[in-house]
């Protein structure tokens, strides 16, 4: 999928393209042998046509040129003092392997097409310096263009690329985030990049999130508990083009490209993915507030990739997030987008087919998974307990009561409702089946239902009262 260059980054090319550079000067002064200023000029501001009949005809010649080789040295190392002829030669090498995709491939293939790439990654700390950027430009073009898997380039390269192009996605430059997040997309060409793409997520994937947020108008902080309560900022900005937080469509659209591609490793990472970062809950309300199709495409084909392939846990969530009745309401849009519909009409089939035999009991167990626990229909029913308190306790040795337990036992600064739902559901547990009372302290959710009568909260207080007055009720009468 071709998208047009980041403005900064083009802005950046065309400006030094058009400096002029004291070739001659440079040779003088040994920054340069005459056969690389030879080869430089023979391809340089000549059509695309004779750059790559020059380059066939000398191939050998011009992976000197760049990576070295046969005791020759390259022209960057040749030119390291010349940061002019540098940036030069970063920006030229940069439009040959774009015109010229063989070129990419000849190069990986010589003995350590790198060694001259990546120390430039680290030239300065200086996010203005152009070197590390021009670098990063080269290194992708030589990845993506020869889409090379080898350990050379996954184990050793990939990694150092990835955390150059993080630091890109963490500036608060908008430019620069472009630069980053266009550049982690050329490079997720295949299985082995998106596999370490997802091992350095704390690097590549929370940044990316992070402007998920601040589009869909959480922030980071209280994320979950902002989305599950519906309680999120203003989406759209005073700014015309742009969202929450400032948040552009057009770095919208990357990002949620990205984390598209990364899909496709959804039977792996599925889950993670969403115990991490909440990702059906935040994608939507992402697909509520999307501005453009083709952002409602991505979303869609996204959370389809993550549904199909994850269905016992994640359709579940979708239901709680309210997906099945928003994908109604998108439903009697006009939507120009083939594949859009077909992927909109998949999501829906699925959901309908899962909602179909859907119990409330797997309602209640989806929102446990989940993690987040909020005022829905079964808490409240004195039915549903009833009938299912005994299951709850039973189902895969206890698994559900222990998730209840691992809920209860963080703080939820920014959402004390969950604490305040917890306690009610033990207590419900407790007037239901009072001979498993046992099962319930074994895992401290007695002590933490003691300690919880101590919150700031009334209503944490409230409901973890009455949980220990059923405990207690049962413990007198059993004596």
């Amino acid at each position: 999928m071709l998208l047009d260059p980041p403005t900064y980054l083009a802005s950046l090319q065309s400006n030094i393209r058009q400096r002029p550079i004291p070739w001659d000067g440079a040779v003088r002064a040994g920054n340069l042998t005459e056969d690389q200023l030879a080869r430089i000029r023979a391809v340089d501001k000549v059509k695309r046509d004779v750059r790559k009949q020059t380059i066939d005809a000398d191939l050998d010649g011009y992976l000197i040129l760049f990576v070295g080789g046969q005791g020759q040295k390259s022209v960057l190392e040749s030119a390291h003092k010349r940061q002019d002829v540098v940036q030069y030669i970063l920006v030229l090498l940069s439009d040959l392997l774009a015109d010229i995709p063989a070129l990419a491939k000849a190069i990986i293939q010589t003995g350590d097409p790198y060694r001259h790439f990546l120390p430039l990654l680290a030239h300065s700390s200086n996010p203005e310096d152009p070197i590390p950027l021009l670098t990063s430009t080269v290194l992708v073009g030589l990845m993506a263009g020869s889409r090379d898997e080898s350990p050379a380039t996954v184990d050793k390269a990939l990694p150092v690329v990835f955390s150059y192009l993080s630091s890109l996605t963490k500036n608060p430059d908008a430019g620069l985030q472009d630069i980053g997040v266009q550049e982690y997309s050329s490079l997720l060409y295949g299985r082995a990049p998106r596999r370490q793409f997802w091992k350095q997520r704390s690097e590549t994937v929370t940044p990316l999130i992070e402007i998920l947020r601040a589009a869909a108008g959480v922030g980071n902080n209280d994320a979950s508990a902002s989305l599950w309560s519906g309680a999120t900022g203003s989406a759209r900005s005073g700014l015309e083009g742009s969202l929450g937080g400032g948040v552009g469509l057009q770095l919208l659209y990357r990002v949620l490209l990205v984390v598209w591609q990364l899909s496709f490793e959804a039977a792996d990472i599925g889950d993670d993915l969403n115990d991490e970062y909440d990702i059906v809950l935040l994608y939507t309300q992402l697909l509520r507030l999307s501005p453009k199709e083709k952002t409602t495409r991505l979303l869609v084909s996204t959370l389809l990739n993550l549904l199909v392939n994850n269905q016992s846990t994640l359709l579940p969530t979708a239901v709680l997030a309210r997906l099945p009745g928003l994908l109604q309401n998108l439903a009697t849009r006009q939507l120009a987008d083939p594949d859009l519909r077909e992927d909109m009409d998949r999501l829906r089939e699925l959901l309908d087919e899962y909602t179909k035999t859907k119990t409330t009991f797997d309602e209640y167990v989806g929102e446990l998974s989940s993690g987040h626990l909020r005022w829905s229909p079964p808490h409240r029913s004195a039915t549903f307990w009833t009938e299912n308190a005994r299951r709850i306790l039973d189902h895969d040795n206890g698994a559900l009561v222990r998730r209840l337990a691992e809920i209860m036992k963080k703080p939820w600064e920014s959402d004390k409702a969950v604490l305040a739902i917890a306690c009610n559901d033990v207590g419900c547990l407790v007037r239901e089946v009072p001979e498993k009372r046992g099962q319930l302290e074994r895992l401290g959710l007695k002590t933490r239902i003691m300690e919880l009568m101590g919150e700031a909260d009334e209503n944490v207080r409230w409901e973890s009262l009455r949980a220990l007055g059923g405990w207690l009720q049962y413990s007198f009468e059993s004596k």
